[in-house]
């Protein structure tokens, strides 16, 4: 996150200063210390409202430039529709919509956070400032000639809250679940050539400042293991594999943790199997899983939370090398089971499959959650405004769900079913990595469940919104950190809400 964006909270009675934001509603209403503040601004708004047909819908702006009799530089009217029933996710929008109307040459900026019949209380403002937060967030480190629109926004912004104290209390853990999903977006933003195994894992190794104990394994140590899944894929590279295991223990001394997986294919050419040329750089994003995990555990265990976590995340590159994988090859798991390598593209299942079975043997979880850009299969399903969630256990699934429709990372439940075990079954082996072309998404998780045991499970195939997915108020960048978000929501409901 840029430094230089850096948000405060100020008393509502505070004079406003530089850029102003305020919000009124579809009757152009604004809140009485608003009101005040802008000096009866009111018929102002309503003058401009109506020349440049503004009626205050729903993260609809009005923006005023040296808005006549205040002695301010701009006032920016940001609408919140009939303001009630307003959720998380809508101050998420606001603050990510104020933001979006800000550049590089903005200078003090006051918020003036206020609904027209009331102040926003301090959940509402802290949601409000994190929007501000994702809004701002830029990837351009390797640029050295910037355009104004690359640059990060340089500028102090004030928050205008009924309780600086309270506000300031509510943004903390928020502000730390905002570090995750930039470390997120950072990492499925770096070039491959930068961000190899090697070098994500040492990234991943910085959790250790936050209390998380990080585990490396190295190949000799996955081979003792019996990770022949995961180690055929990385054969090829040049760059060896590693699994990365952190453990974040914020809950009761001796109580299950819970455990995320993420899918670390730090570039994916397919292997022999190899794809197509055409948008082959996008590759890079194919550890959007990995990505997650490591920015969910520095969200958790930054804001503390109350519960003990597994994250672990296999990382490896899936290059044609003379010493590559080959279809036609047959791998043994860590599980013991046996793999038909069909289809050498069909790599990240591979890599989850020993990842899995380790976590759920050595850690016995209470559930374990994968994430991965595993198929474009979910993308032809679901385009790419939801993640695929596949599960062995409802309760699971109905709080995987509704905690998408909280945090606006929306998850669509596909089906499981022993029916599709016969598309992966084996004449040489005890399964085989790909399917038919019906149902590319289902196989991938029909297969990925034979290495969870009876551990409650569920699969997130990011692939349509880890990276590349639509911008949004909140998010301008290529790598959406999907996923950080929509879990840290899932643990607070389930282990912290309660206490």
């Amino acid at each position: 996150m840029p430094d230089a964006v850096k948000v405060g909270f100020v008393p509502l009675s505070a004079t406003p200063r530089g850029i102003v934001v305020a919000f009124c509603d579809d009757s152009l209403r604004i809140g009485a210390a608003t009101r005040k503040a802008l000096n009866g601004a009111a018929d102002l708004i309503k003058r401009a409202a109506a020349a440049a047909q503004f009626k205050g819908k729903d993260g609809a702006v009005l923006d005023l430039l040296a808005p006549e009799g205040i002695k301010i530089q701009r006032l920016i009217v940001v609408g919140v529709g009939k303001g009630t029933d307003l959720k998380d996710r809508d101050f998420l929008k606001y603050g990510g919509t104020l933001a979006g109307r800000l550049n590089a040459a903005s200078e003090a900026v006051t918020v003036l956070a206020e609904l027209p019949e009331a102040a926003m209380t301090p959940d509402q403002v802290s949601a409000l400032a994190a929007g501000v937060k994702l809004r701002t967030y830029r990837f351009v480190r390797y640029k050295t000639k910037k355009k104004d629109d690359d640059g990060d926004l340089r500028t102090d912004i004030a928050v205008a809250v009924a309780d600086p104290a309270a506000a300031k209390k509510a943004f903390a853990p928020r502000s730390h679940l905002t570090d995750g999903v930039v470390i997120a977006r950072d990492l499925v933003n770096e070039p491959p050539n930068v961000l190899y195994p090697e070098e994500f894992a040492k990234r991943a190794s910085a959790l250790r400042k936050l209390g998380v104990v990080v585990d490396i394994l190295d190949v000799p140590a996955m081979k003792k293991l019996g990770m022949g899944a995961l180690l055929g894929v990385g054969q090829g590279s040049a760059r060896p594999s590693r699994t990365v295991v952190m453990r974040y223990n914020g809950g009761k001394r001796g109580e299950q943790p819970v455990a995320f997986i993420g899918k670390g294919v730090c570039f994916d050419t397919g292997g022999i199997s190899i794809k197509p040329s055409g948008s082959m750089e996008d590759m890079k994003g194919d550890m959007g899983g990995a990505a997650c995990v490591v920015g969910l555990m520095h969200a958790l265990a930054a804001r503390k939370a109350k519960v003990n976590v597994v994250g672990a995340i296999g990382l490896v590159e899936n290059m044609p090398d003379g010493n590559a994988q080959r279809p036609g090859d047959i791998v043994t798991s860590m599980s013991g089971q046996t793999i038909e390598i069909i289809n050498t593209d069909a790599e990240g299942r591979l890599v989850l499959a020993d990842v899995l079975w380790y976590v759920a043997t050595k850690f016995k979880p209470k559930f374990m959650i994968d994430l991965a850009t595993l198929t474009g299969a979910i993308m032809v399903a679901l385009g790419t405004e939801h993640a695929g969630l596949f599960s062995n256990n409802d309760e699971l699934a109905d709080r995987l769900i509704k905690a998408g429709q909280e945090t606006g990372e929306k998850v669509w439940r596909m089906p499981l079913g022993p029916e599709y075990d016969k598309l992966i079954d084996s004449q040489f082996a005890d399964m085989k990595n790909t399917g038919s072309r019906h149902g590319g998404s289902i196989t991938a998780a029909q297969f990925l469940q034979r290495f969870v045991n009876d551990t409650p499970w569920a699969h997130l195939d990011i692939a349509g919104t880890a990276m590349g997915a639509p911008k949004s108020e909140i998010n301008q960048s290529w790598g959406s950190g999907y996923g950080v978000r929509l879990l840290d929501r899932l643990v607070w409901d389930s282990y912290e809400a309660k206490k």
